[in-house]
């Protein structure tokens, strides 16, 4: 079985560098017979900040969505912040994502849950792997056929976060889709002085450690620049070392142990 992999810029910051990720997914679904599918946020509405960058907004960034689902042929992941987006973003998305922070928010989960598109919720900072199960019961409820849960860590403190990779075969008893967010997961929330710091060096090493956990999916947020990047900038991966993780994900298999 092949895995699930979610690669894509943090947030939309210009069709260029839409097209520059495509590109590169597209060579790796060509290359490793994948299916990756592109995440791009169209508003980033939970940044630390007032002032920060957030994205071009809904009806502009999903136009920019369905660009680049038209020209590549990718499928195309996104995370709704309200629930008025998740009727918007289904007409476009292949899954509608539900941000770790909201993930308990009946009334978002409800709405994706309605488009009948894909539904991965990301599991808070603040619960654990079986405590999931409760939105996925909400989701279930409200109709979704299919439901994906994310490990992005715990909170550890101020300004940290650990990742408990004994949440990965937890969440894997609930549903049988269980990603690891790679980047996200290395984060320092809060902690470079008005925006979230982290260390993209630990990436690779939080898939090495999810594989061994029985991972079926992995999310890395990638940019050709990333310290230019206008959110996430210290967790992104550098687009051109995406391959390399992919290439060993794939040659080392994803065992799931029951």
């Amino acid at each position: 079985m092949k895995p699930t992999i979610i690669a894509g810029p943090c947030v939309i910051e210009s069709q260029e560098l839409l097209e520059t990720v495509a590109r590169k997914l597209v060579s790796l679904n060509n290359e490793y017979g994948l299916d990756i599918i592109f995440k791009a946020s169209f508003d980033k509405a939970n940044r630390t900040s007032i002032h920060s960058f957030r994205g071009p907004g809904m009806e502009k960034g999903l136009t920019m969505l369905q660009d680049i689902k038209e020209k590549y042929g990718l499928k195309i992941i996104t995370d709704i912040h309200e629930s008025f987006q998740a009727e918007a973003a289904g007409q476009v998305c292949d899954v509608l994502q539900i941000p770790a922070f909201l993930c308990r928010q009946t009334d978002l989960l409800v709405a994706a849950a309605k488009t009948a598109k894909i539904v991965n919720i990301k599991k808070a900072q603040f619960l654990s792997g079986s405590d999931m199960k409760y939105p996925v019961e909400k989701a279930k409820d409200a109709g979704a056929k299919e439901i994906w849960l994310t490990e992005r860590g715990n909170s550890f403190g101020y300004n940290n976060l650990v990742v408990d990779f004994r949440n990965i075969p937890d969440m894997l008893d609930i549903v049988p889709t269980v990603i690891m967010d790679c980047t996200h997961s290395v984060q320092r929330p809060g902690a470079a002085g008005g925006k979230t710091g982290g260390d993209r060096r630990f990436v690779p090493y939080m898939a090495k450690a999810a594989m061994a956990f029985g991972a079926t999916g992995f999310f890395f947020e990638v940019h050709p620049d990333p310290d230019k990047g206008l959110s996430d900038a210290a967790n992104m991966l550098e687009l051109d070392k995406l391959e390399e993780i992919v290439k060993y994900i794939i040659n080392q298999g994803v065992t799931v142990l029951k």
